[in-house]
This record gives C-alpha cells, sequence and structure tokens, in this order.
C-alpha cells in the first residue's frame, strides 16, 4: 500500500463519444516536491462491465495511487482527492439524439408561435422537401402581461425625445417628448414606467395575475412535467414578471425553471427563448447523469465545504464551473472545449505569436479551431437546428473521426457522417460492427494491434481483429471494382477512404483561416483526439502548413486541458446606450460595478489577488445595423485607455472589410470575464525549447520493431521502423517514414518530415 497525502490526487475526466479519457496526477512518493502522472483510456459505454465511464475510470486511478484494490460497483472514498474536474458531452447528446426532458414553455400572450415562426432564415433554400426541426417544447401556456418601451429606437432625435431620469433611475424629471406621445402623460399611454436594467424606459401595459398562472402552472404539474422555460417581452431589460413567476414554480415544484432573463439577458427575443428552452430540455438530463455520477462516491464529494474535494466542471467557453453554476445551456460543448484549452496553453508562445490551429480527431467527429492568443467566442451557434444565444468556444465540427463509417455509394467513396460508436465500434473491435476509419488504418498498418490496447471482445482483453477488417473490405472492393471495371488494388481502395476523411477534416480548417482571411500555411498545427497522429501531416500537406505539434498526452488532451483550464465567472448586463465621449464614463462605472462583482464570486471560489485576470467587454453595433461584435480592447487600440470605440473599429474592419463612418455606435451588452488561474505560468515555450536543443538524429536500430506501412506516393515501406516514445529521449529526431508510439497514441510521420522530441512535445516538420 502507498501512503498518498489526503486532499492530493487530481482527477480530470473527459468523457467523449466513443472514449473516456482520465489524466490524474499526485505526489510523487520518492520525491514529494514532483508530481506523477497517472493515464486510464476506457470505453465510454460499457454497460457489460461498468454503469458510468468516469466512475469506473476514477476507481482505477484510485487503485493505481493508493496500491489498493477497490471492488467495482463499491461507493469511492473522496479523502485522498483534491478535485475531480469533468467535461461531459451528456447534454450535447441529448440535444443531437433529441432525448431531452419534456418541458412546457411559457410566454407572452400573443407570441405563442414566435419560436416555432423563428427567425425566417432558409439554410437548404433548394431542398425540395424540407424538414424543419421540431420546438424542443412540448405545450406553450401563453401568459397575459404585456410591457412595451418608450419611444422608438429609429426616431433620429431619440436622445433628445426620451425620458429623462434623476440621477439614480427611480424617478421622472420630464416624460418621452417624442412621436406617438399623447400629450399629457409622461409616455405614449397610460401605464407603469420604470427604468430597465439596459437603461430604457419601460412601460408596464398590464401585469400578470399571479393566481391565474398559478392554475397553469398546477396544471401543467399535475400534467407530469418538471421543467419549464419562460420567455416574456422584452425581460431582458425588465425581468420582474419573469422572476415573479419563476418563484411560484418553484413553488409549485417544478425542479427546473430556466428564465430567459436570468440566463443571457441579451436582446433578440427568438434566440434568448429558444436558449431558454434548450436550458430546460438539458439541465434535467445533465442533473440526472450528475446524480448518477455523485452517487459513486462519499457524500463529501458533494457538500462544497471548504475542506471537501472539489467538483469542477468545464463549459463551452473553456472556463471551468462549479456545480452550482453549470447548466445544459453552458455545457454543449464541454467536452471539445476541454482539447482546446488544452492545445492552446500548451502550444502558445507570447513573444512569438504563431497563430495555432487545433485538429482534434476523436472517435465520432473532428473538431477544429483556432487560438491566436485568445479564445475566439462566439455568441450565437446552431446545433442540430437549435439556434442557441450562449457563449461558446468557436469549434467546427464535422462528421469524421476514427469510428465514422466507411461506405461506398452511388460511385463515391464516403466517410461519415454516420458512426460506429463505442458500442458496436468499428469492424476490428470485436462486436460485429461496420467498417470505420480505424478498420483502414489498421490495413494500411498505420494502427498496429500488438501495440493498441487489449480492451476489445467479450472479455475486454483481446486484440484488435486486423481479420474482421480485411474481409470487410475484401467485400467492399469487390464491389468497387465490379461498378467500375477497373481492377484497383486493396491497398489503394483502402487508402482512397482515407483521402477522403482528410478531405473531409480539412474543410472545417479552410472555413477557419482562408474564408476569414487568413493564411493557412502560416498557423501550426496541434494535433490531437486519439486518432489525430495518424493523419496529422497529410492533413497539414494539403493545408500548405509546415509544423506540426503532436503533445505528449495528445490522445487525452481534452483531459490534459481540465488540468490547465482556469476557473471562469462572467455577469453581463444589457445596454440600451449611444456610445460618446458623454456616455463612455457611465459604461466605465457599469463595467467597474460588474468588475467588483466577478471578484467578490472568484474570492468565494478560492481566486484573488494576482490569481485572478478580468476582461471588460462591450458588444457594439453600428446605428441601424444587426450584427453586434463583442469587443476586448488592447493597449494599442486609440489613446490605450479602455478605447472601446478604437477597438471596435478596429474589430469590425477585421470581420467585414469595411466601416460605417457616418453612422453612430451602439453598446448592446456591457460584460464583466473574470479568470481565476490554476497556474502563474506553463514554463518555457515548445519553439524556445526547439531553437537551444542539440539534435541526434536516431539511428534505425533503435526501432521497437518494423512494420508494413502503406504511405501515399510511395506504397507499403515494408520495414517502417516502429519507434516507442518512452524509449526516446529529448533532442532525439526521427526521419520519416516512420511511427512513434506510446501507450494511447500512434504517430505516423510521412516521408520527408522530421520529428523532434521535446521535454513535453513531438514538433514535426514537413519537407517540401
Amino acid at each position: 500500500m502507498i501512503e498518498v497525502p489526503d486532499r492530493s490526487i487530481r482527477i480530470c475526466a473527459d468523457r467523449g463519444g466513443t472514449f473516456c479519457d482520465i489524466h490524474a496526477s499526485y505526489p510523487d512518493p520518492d520525491n514529494p516536491n514532483e508530481r506523477k502522472d497517472i493515464i486510464v483510456k476506457l470505453l465510454s459505454q460499457d454497460t457489460a462491465n461498468y454503469g458510468d465511464a468516469p466512475t469506473e475510470g476514477i476507481r482505477r486511478v484510485l487503485e493505481i495511487a493508493t496500491g489498493q484494490t477497490i471492488p467495482r460497483g463499491s461507493v469511492l472514498d473522496t479523502s485522498k482527492i483534491d478535485y475531480i474536474r469533468l467535461s461531459t458531452t451528456v447534454a450535447t447528446n441529448a440535444l443531437l439524439e433529441r432525448k431531452g426532458h419534456r418541458h412546457a414553455l411559457l410566454i407572452t400572450k400573443g407570441f405563442k408561435d414566435l419560436l416555432l415562426i423563428g427567425n425566417q432564415s432558409r439554410p437548404r433554400i433548394f431542398d425540395l422537401n424540407i424538414r424543419r426541426p421540431s420546438p424542443l417544447y412540448s405545450e406553450v401556456v401563453e401568459v397575459d402581461e404585456r410591457v412595451t418601451l418608450v419611444g422608438y429606437t429609429s426616431d433620429p432625435k431619440s436622445e433628445e425625445n426620451a425620458i429623462q431620469w434623476n440621477d439614480d433611475g427611480s424617478s421622472i424629471i420630464r416624460g418621452y417628448r417624442g412621436p406617438g406621445w399623447d400629450g399629457e402623460g409622461n409616455a405614449e399611454g397610460p401605464g407603469d414606467i420604470v427604468r430597465g436594467i439596459s437603461g430604457e424606459a419601460v412601460r408596464i401595459l398590464k401585469r400578470p395575475d399571479l393566481d391565474l398562472v398559478r392554475q397553469d402552472l398546477q396544471r401543467l404539474y399535475d400534467s407530469g412535467y418538471r421543467s419549464l422555460a419562460i420567455v416574456f417581452v422584452h425581460s431582458y431589460t425588465f425581468p420582474e414578471h419573469e422572476i415573479q413567476i419563476g418563484k411560484l414554480a418553484r413553488e409549485v415544484g417544478f425542479t427546473q425553471v430556466s428564465e430567459s432573463s436570468q440566463l443571457l439577458p441579451m436582446i433578440k427575443m427568438v434566440p434568448r427563448g429558444v436558449s431558454s428552452t434548450a436550458d430546460a430540455y438539458l439541465t434535467p438530463v445533465l442533473r440526472e447523469y450528475l446524480d448518477g455520477f455523485f452517487y459513486g462516491f462519499d457524500a463529501k464529494l458533494k457538500d462544497g465545504r471548504i475542506k471537501s474535494p472539489r467538483v469542477e466542471f468545464m463549459g463551452s467557453d473553456g472556463g471551468l464551473l462549479d456545480l452550482n453554476n453549470f447548466s445544459g445551456l453552458k455545457s454543449i460543448l464541454s467536452g471539445p472545449a476541454g482539447g482546446v484549452v488544452g492545445y492552446a496553453l500548451t502550444s502558445w508562445d507570447a513573444d512569438r505569436k504563431y497563430p495555432i490551429i487545433g485538429l482534434d480527431v476523436g472517435g465520432t467527429s473532428t473538431d477544429v479551431s483556432r487560438f491566436d492568443g485568445r479564445y475566439e467566442v462566439v455568441y450565437e451557434t446552431t446545433t442540430a437546428g437549435v439556434t442557441i444565444q450562449s457563449p461558446q468556444l468557436d469549434i467546427n465540427t464535422v462528421a469524421a473521426g476514427g469510428g465514422s463509417c466507411l461506405t461506398f455509394r452511388n460511385g463515391l467513396f464516403l466517410a461519415g457522417p454516420e458512426s460506429a460508436g463505442a458500442q458496436p465500434g468499428p469492424a476490428c473491435y470485436r462486436k460485429g460492427g461496420p467498417l470505420a476509419v480505424t478498420d483502414a488504418n489498421l490495413l494500411l498498418g498505420r494502427l498496429i494491434p500488438d501495440y493498441f490496447p487489449k480492451i476489445f471482445g467479450k472479455s475486454e482483453k483481446e486484440l484488435l481483429d486486423s481479420e474482421a477488417s480485411r474481409v470487410a473490405f475484401e467485400k467492399v472492393a469487390k464491389e468497387i471494382n465490379e461498378s467500375h471495371e477497373m481492377n484497383l488494388g486493396l491497398d489503394d481502395i483502402v487508402y482512397g477512404f482515407i483521402k477522403v476523411a482528410n478531405e473531409t477534416m480539412c474543410r472545417p480548417i479552410r472555413a477557419l483561416t482562408e474564408a476569414r482571411g487568413y493564411s493557412t500555411g502560416k498557423h501550426v498545427l496541434a494535433s490531437f483526439g486519439g486518432a489525430g497522429g495518424q493523419h496529422a501531416c497529410e492533413i497539414a500537406s494539403l493545408l500548405g502548413i509546415k509544423t506540426i505539434l503532436v503533445h505528449r498526452y495528445s490522445s487525452i488532451l481534452s483531459a490534459y486541458g481540465l488540468a490547465l483550464a482556469d476557473r471562469a465567472y462572467e455577469l453581463q448586463e444589457p445596454s440600451s446606450t449611444f456610445y460618446s465621449a458623454q456616455t463612455r464614463q457611465q459604461l466605465i462605472v457599469r463595467l467597474d460595478k460588474l468588475t467588483s462583482d466577478v471578484k467578490t464570486e472568484l474570492k468565494r471560489q478560492g481566486f484573488e489577488g494576482d490569481r485572478v485576470r478580468v476582461e471588460r467587454m462591450l458588444n457594439m453595433r453600428f446605428d441601424g445595423t444587426d450584427t453586434a461584435l463583442m469587443v476586448l480592447p488592447n493597449e494599442s487600440d486609440g489613446d490605450g485607455t479602455e478605447d472601446f470605440e478604437a477597438a471596435f473599429r478596429r474589430v469590425y474592419k477585421a470581420e467585414f472589410g469595411f466601416l460605417l463612418d457616418t453612422k453612430s455606435i451602439i453598446v448592446d451588452d456591457v460584460k464583466v470575464r473574470g479568470i481565476g488561474k490554476t497556474f502563474d505560468h506553463l514554463g518555457e515555450s515548445v519553439y524556445s525549447e526547439v531553437d537551444r536543443l542539440e539534435k541526434r538524429p536516431v539511428a534505425r536500430g533503435r526501432a521497437d520493431s518494423t512494420y508494413s506501412v502503406y504511405f501515399d506516393k510511395v506504397g507499403r515501406v515494408t520495414d517502417t521502423p516502429v519507434f516507442l516514445l518512452d524509449n526516446l529521449g529529448v533532442g532525439d529526431e526521427i526521419t520519416g517514414p516512420a511511427m512513434i508510439i506510446d501507450n494511447t497514441q500512434t504517430i505516423v510521420i510521412v516521408p520527408g518530415a522530421r520529428a523532434v522530441l521535446t521535454s513535453k512535445h513531438l514538433y514535426i516538420t514537413l519537407g517540401e
């Protein structure tokens, strides 16, 4: 038995579509100042052997770290655990498969069909048989309440005609004097007038009858509903009615109430409403999963006390959230976000500033993102036909991964979008699955069964089945040769499928770079994910990229990224202000207040002083346009002291290529994001290390074995050397063709490429 100190084991678990990856670390018993790493990889679903993959992975980590045998199914003691960080695709899969929670929508009377009508976008205008995704909610209840804004946003004299308030906004000095004024009151008609959060004057036309609403809520509750979404007109600036009815719903017994004004108080009722229904649809599913997860551990894990182990979750925007702040809406990109954090923090050099493309080739899909000093965040995304308004990392996903099914249809080689998943998995997994990209890599020699984890078959102890892949491919090859009256060899056909998969993976990279005015070839490719190493060199070659980084933990980088990630907390308020020298100071005051609130919350979570970094942003647009951009000024903008106007013009010009100089600028939102740093410094960058390293060519004699591997334009290289990563030293240089393998990944080095081993990366450069 190994003596491990209490609160010392740090565990990060990434539950993907096919594999669940665990990265853990604990103090080295021989050198307490150093930490030892533990890597565990297991199938995300294996119902015959365990119920929940992260729990099973954590059980295995505790067994390795403590040297004790812990039976499967026993409640795990958390006294040795410092924290568990979790990223999960549970909510994403529920949305993709439409397996969320049944819920009802409460909406302002007269707007019953608003979310069904949507925003009139027609993404597939030439389809003859358009199948619109059905709404997420099951029932709609209209609430007889209504507020409106005083005045007209398109009034050229809107500031002059607007209601004038006293300093604290509690009383009116002078009423509205613009078009539509009734000539006697303070607005266009009767009704109480209050100042909204955004500064706009709100006229209350009708308050909700809470007794009637209670009857409707009771009827829904009696019908079996336990989840609600509440969406009222103008609630982004006047949330009072939503809050009243949310409180009432909780009194009736609803366990999930998603009020649009509390989730993200932004203008635009349709995306705000759809986001609320998505939250009501997904959060109960997420909570059920987390309840099951916590059930496998002792009570200390969930009590939230300072001396108890922490549980943290990866949010869609790349920041860690505690249990109280984690919801279905914030978890949609929880899985891929960990990988983005992992490659960004391990590949970025603040001095050289090489932009990086992240290529995460997983079992089910490939996720692509870009990092150029800060995370690229989008505020409106469409997932499975559902347009969601919530900050998310800008990740492009394409259905091509190691488990993507390979088919020949209508004379075309196809890779994806269907996936073999973990159950049954590709044909070689010994569970009767379909042909997949993994089978193609296996037959081309890019996966070697003897080096691959022995986790297949009913016993979970068998090798990959090359013969099953060969039999399946020979059947497809026969069909292809008969239909084309050709005689292609098996290798040519198998590699043909790989080329299709590679091109599919290149598509989203071009969308993130060339389509936005960035030269793809000037980027560095950071490859990770279980299948990334098999495709990285060829994808880089297709894109004109010369440098590839493969992290030592690249096959589990989403889990490793969780260990590096920072705690994030943000607050946002709506605004409706023209940006000018006069209003700038008011906006700074609002930013200061939000900054104070954010720092207070992060202090509660254990982060203060130098460990807290704050980003202050305004969501800005030109008057008369519909596209707002979230702007974070830097020191080079204007006068260098938070010059938001100069920053907005810089960002707008980069995004659209022109400026509307005659238009005024409107601020739609005020936002502060606080970041609690996990690490102060991550050490020397990989580029600096490569420059100073003395490189030593590795002789073929040091190869662990040789294997027959197929390469483009070269064909089969029957004696391709296979090197074990653990047997190589820092500074060793390998020239392709070669393969480098460790316990969790296989990296293919194509002919002409050179790979240098650094302390944390494999640094690959492609030949001309």
